[in-house]
């Protein structure tokens, strides 16, 4: 082999290799919890009450009036964690005349939590998510089951509004999913954050 074929070919490896990095930091960074743009040393409580929020499992939507997450958030060498201590759930309805909600549970607490990057955006991914729906209603086609959600969820974090918003394009994009009865389930909400001990009334952003 000549010495411009070898030349060609090692560039091509370097090349592969730098854009093999550039992904891999890019889809794999983790940005770390921050308060008036210092990084979070400790631990503090990052509480998360909805606007809006619903989970579809196939053919029926259930929403919440009352629907909070509360973390235990912290970092571990510049990388931003925590663990969903809480979510209480109440006065859930469902978009069916035929079916009420009897239970719903979240289950297994606490739930792992880590921050990452998906270039440009900065997500919070809930691992090892498993709530137990019971629905009522004589015609519910669910009535008496005990449905059970499982797996992961990713939200996409806007630091100016310090908002947490969880819909399809932000699972997509984590490669999150929920499922339920062997079929997919989705999760919309949009959840305002704010810390709730030492850091309370301090700006709150992931970097």
């Amino acid at each position: 082999m000549n010495r411009k074929a070898k030349s060609i070919i090692v560039r091509g490896v370097l090349a592969a290799l730098l854009a093999s990095a550039v992904f891999a930091a890019s889809a794999g960074a983790s940005p770390a919890w921050r308060f008036e743009g210092k990084e979070l040393t400790g631990t503090e409580t990052v509480l998360g009450a909805a606007l809006d929020s619903k989970l579809t499992v196939p053919g029926l939507t259930t929403k919440c009036a009352n629907f909070l997450y509360k973390l235990k958030v912290s970092n571990s060498g510049g990388t931003g964690k925590g663990e969903l201590v809480e979510l209480p759930l109440y006065e859930c309805t469902t978009d069916s005349k035929a079916c009420t909600v009897k239970t719903i549970t979240p289950e297994t607490l606490p739930w792992a939590a880590k921050l990452t990057t998906v270039a440009p955006s900065n997500y919070i991914v809930i691992e090892g998510v498993k709530v137990a729906i019971v629905y009522a209603g004589a015609e519910c086609v669910l009535g008496g089951f005990t449905v059970k959600v499982t797996g992961t969820a990713g939200g996409l974090i806007d630091n100016p509004t310090e908002i947490a918003t969880f819909n399809a394009a932000s699972f997509s994009a984590t490669g999150t999913k929920l499922t339920a009865m062997g079929s997919s389930v989705l999760w919309e909400g949009v959840f305002p954050t704010e810390a709730f001990e030492v850091h309370r009334l301090e700006a709150i952003s992931v970097s």
